[in-house]
């Protein structure tokens, strides 16, 4: 009986959490950003990821509360700790940003990060790791080529030209001119103005 009356707990637990985000979201549309925020927090604070993502969001932006980087990277990290691909990227892209350049264990941490997001599909993602790996100072052209092309088959114009890239230069591929101007025509044809300047 007592196992049951905590599961009934927990199921009323978590539709209260997804009825306040849905408040939120709809405050947040209607621009309502202050009731917005309090509906994210109150279903944040009962730990539904959803929930702290947003709340996440509105300390970025400043929406319905100051702006505050810190706050929303710790309601990123709850967020993304529970599995929540978008929170993954954006708290790993802060940890990029604003950790001391030597803190290994924070780039590692932000890396591990942006790999489950990329996994769960997330294109900002796959684009961010493609062009760290490519980047960083003992390159992994293979692996960054590999989260390159996730994101241009998820319709990445940018990644697509740094494909083409890839290809033209041969960078953890065999060199392909005819690939590469392949990649290039198709980001060119999605807008981006690095392939356009690269196919003439």
């Amino acid at each position: 009986l007592e196992e049951a009356a905590f599961q009934l707990q927990q199921i009323f637990r978590i539709d209260i959490s997804i009825a306040l985000n849905i408040l939120g979201v709809e405050s947040m549309r209607a621009g309502r950003y202050s009731v917005a925020y309090t509906c994210f927090k109150l279903a944040a604070d009962r730990g539904y990821s959803k929930a702290q993502f947003n709340v996440g969001l509105c300390y970025e932006h400043g929406r319905g509360t100051e702006k505050d980087l810190a706050k929303a990277a710790f309601y990123y990290f709850h967020a993304a700790r529970n599995c929540h691909p978008m929170a993954q990227y954006r708290y790993a892209r802060y940890l990029l940003c604003h950790s001391p350049a030597n803190a290994w264990a924070e780039c590692q941490k932000a890396v591990t990060f942006l790999e489950q997001a990329a996994t769960a599909g997330i294109t900002e993602a796959q684009a961010y790791l493609g062009v760290f790996y490519m980047r960083a100072l003992k390159p992994k052209e293979k692996r960054g080529l590999k989260y390159l092309l996730l994101a241009a088959k998820n319709g990445d114009a940018q990644s697509r030209y740094h494909v083409g890239v890839c290809y033209e230069k041969g960078l953890g591929v065999q060199q392909n001119l005819a690939e590469a101007m392949r990649h290039y025509q198709q980001s060119a044809a999605a807008g981006n103005r690095s392939a356009q300047e690269r196919l003439q």
